[in-house]
């Protein structure tokens, strides 16, 4: 088990593969994990699952909804408001960087995500450090 064995994080991912490389890397982290598929049930099944130590949010969802939308609305319910909220996406990282940091995430990592450092950048991120990683 790793530093994260314990924490309790939530992620919000429509591609299969990269739920099961999450799933993964917690897994072997012992790391206990909820996963959304789409944004309309995030915040119902974000508030079934607390407490919540971290949020994972892909930015880029099916649907017409991104996870700027879905960042928005975690932060109208005050009892989410001191969790971290990291963007893990394939976006263009100069474009999406700026605006995750304006938007106030905790943290940008490139997708592929790299399967060496992801947990270290995690557990980064849940001591207070900013991640900001472009790939």
């Amino acid at each position: 088990m790793g530093d994260l064995a314990h924490k309790r994080i939530f992620i919000v991912e429509d591609n299969i593969e990269n739920r099961i490389v999450y799933q993964m890397i917690f897994m072997r982290e012992g790391t206990i994990c909820e996963f959304e598929r789409l944004g309309p049930q995030a915040i119902s099944r974000l508030k079934n699952f607390q407490p919540v130590d971290l949020i994972i949010l892909d930015l880029m969802l099916a649907g017409g909804i991104s996870g700027y939308d879905i960042f928005d609305e975690i932060r109208r319910h005050p009892e989410f408001n001191s969790i971290p909220i990291v963007a893990v996406s394939s976006s263009d990282a100069s474009e999406a960087i700026p605006k995750t940091q304006r938007k106030g995430f905790s943290g940008y990592i490139s997708k592929p995500i790299d399967q060496v450092h992801f947990a270290s950048q995690i557990n980064r991120i849940l001591r207070g450090e900013a991640v900001w990683d472009s790939g």
